[in-house]
């Protein structure tokens, strides 16, 4: 039995691929110590318009320069999805001598398109492993199975990946045993650690005599992560293995301010993933999105399990003409100038206010104007939290029917809550609370439009968070003005360029 670590190529989904040259020399240092077969590096891409670091590449200069220090076999992998054979020469030529193995990601409806792919790399003298994904839902393919017979002679590794994390320890003994009984070629296991299975399926896959297993170094990996190779190298030196726990130690040890900056893990989202095999780029995109709220992602997740596009469905807004609105934001000038905001609506209460977020609900509560409240993402638990039935008057508006993440409403809002019909001054950012309060004035009809609470950031350095919601707002306040040929007039303090300076003060 081989054991193959891919903390690199995996545990890219973090990092875009990027590992620092100090972490890798340890990196490589380590697994020339410790009782690993194989190292898969990265990938073999072709160019792409998105950024991918050096492990999204693998290029010549950096295979070549581990090629020479370490002493374990090397694979890089393909993705079958965007591979043709005629890409080949390009992508593999160059490496021929620096690598054993290619490994090519496949989805199963892909199989005999693969099995073209394959013979060409084996004649091109590479060990050929077959990443065969989707794992817990196989039985929805046709045939699939059946075909594993033309593996024999061409692949030296069909690696069943438990791509959502969802498999059970019986799965993994029925179906190892059932691709056992159809090719001859080396069978290997690839566990996904959304539902914390990861140990326990890839001893069955050991017990069933799996001929590969992999790991990563902390888990690191795609979503939840992977099987820790530190757990995995503990509970096999019981059986037996020998493994020196300093050099493993050491490498832990290099791999922590990765794992304290991005937290990878499982969580609720994953396990919901991974229990009802849903794609984990998609979670991972909605656990990184500061605008989703837990509860949003795991209703979203509710919604995909029950294969329905949303929760909840609302009547659509007839907006009533107004011509003058005030749209506000979250921003701290919102409590500077609380006084003034209010004495001005006192004096216009002709002024429809927008909360673009609910952060300042409570504050403005007093008001008499008419009052609409945005819930998007997590809105609608910051509006509970600061209004109760008793206090909440206005409406609640929510952006086009399906909403990503699915619908939340407050119980007491429910009869007055009404969905936008469309979204059409942008095409960016279409679930944000901002685009939601613009798309308001727009259906208001209004002519005179004011914001409070988009301060910006002034002097500061950005978190990134920060850095993607002042860009945010940003490009919606632009596309707005290109939409409508109409100003937005801040009344307090911004730095951003697209929006007018006027005193709130100046109207008291």
């Amino acid at each position: 039995m081989k054991i193959l670590d891919c903390t690199l190529r995996d545990g890219g989904y973090y990092t875009n691929w990027d590992f620092d040259d100090k972490i890798v020399d340890a990196y490589i240092r380590a697994m020339n110590l410790l009782p690993i077969d194989y190292l898969e590096l990265g990938y073999r891409n072709l160019p792409s318009v998105e950024y991918m670091g050096k492990f999204g590449y693998s290029p010549v200069s950096i295979l070549k320069k581990i090629r020479e220090h370490c002493t374990k076999k090397l694979d890089v992998m393909l993705n079958e999805k965007n591979t043709r054979p005629e890409h080949l020469p390009i992508l593999l030529d160059p490496i021929v001598g620096l690598v054993d193995m290619i490994r090519i990601a496949i989805d199963p409806k892909n199989f005999d398109r693969a099995v073209v792919l394959a013979k060409t790399i084996k004649e091109m003298g590479f060990e050929i492993g077959f990443n065969t994904m989707y794992m817990s839902k196989w039985k929805e393919y046709d045939s699939f199975l059946d075909k594993l017979g033309v593996l024999d002679g061409v692949v030296d590794l069909f690696c069943m990946v438990d791509s959502f994390g969802g498999v059970m320890p019986e799965d993994v003994r029925e179906i190892t045993r059932t691709v056992k009984s159809r090719t001859s070629c080396p069978i290997g296991f690839h566990g996904h650690n959304n539902l914390q299975m990861g140990l326990i399926n890839t001893l069955v896959a050991i017990d069933e005599e799996c001929d590969f297993v992999d790991a990563t170094i902390l888990g690191m990996g795609r979503g939840a992560g992977n099987l820790n190779m530190e757990l995995l190298l503990t509970t096999l030196n019981k059986r037996g293995l020998n493994v020196d726990f300093n050099i493993l130690g050491d490498v832990v040890e290099t791999f922590k301010p990765l794992y304290e900056k991005y937290q990878w893990g499982t969580n609720l989202p994953y396990m919901i993933s991974g229990a009802n095999s849903i794609p984990q780029k998609e979670v991972m995109d909605w656990v990184g999105n500061r605008t989703y709220s837990f509860n949003s992602i795991v209703r979203a997740l509710d919604n995909k399990k029950n294969r329905v596009a949303d929760n909840a469905h609302y009547p659509i807004w007839q907006a009533p003409v107004a011509n003058r609105v005030l749209i506000v934001g979250g921003g701290a000038s919102v409590i500077e100038h609380s006084s003034a905001i209010k004495e001005f609506l006192q004096k216009n209460v002709d002024v429809t206010v927008v909360f673009a977020t609910a952060r300042h609900a409570l504050l403005l509560n007093s008001i008499t104007n008419s009052k609409e409240y945005c819930l998007v993402g997590s809105e609608a638990k910051r509006l509970k939290a600061q209004l109760n039935a008793d206090k909440f008057t206005g409406i609640c508006v929510l952006p086009p029917y399906p909403r990503t993440m699915g619908t939340e409403v407050p119980e007491y809002a429910d009869k007055v809550t009404y969905e936008l019909p469309e979204i059409n001054f942008t095409k960016s950012y279409l679930d944000s609370c901002t685009t939601t309060a613009l798309k308001c004035a727009i259906e208001h009809k209004a002519t005179e439009i004011y914001v409070v609470g988009y301060d910006g950031y002034r002097g500061e350095v950005l978190s990134e968070k920060e850095a993607n919601l002042f860009n945010e707002n940003r490009t919606l306040f632009d596309d707005f003005k290109a939409a409508t040929n109409l100003r937005l007039v801040s009344f307090v303090p911004t730095v951003y360029n697209s929006l007018s300076i006027e005193s709130i003060y100046q109207y008291l």
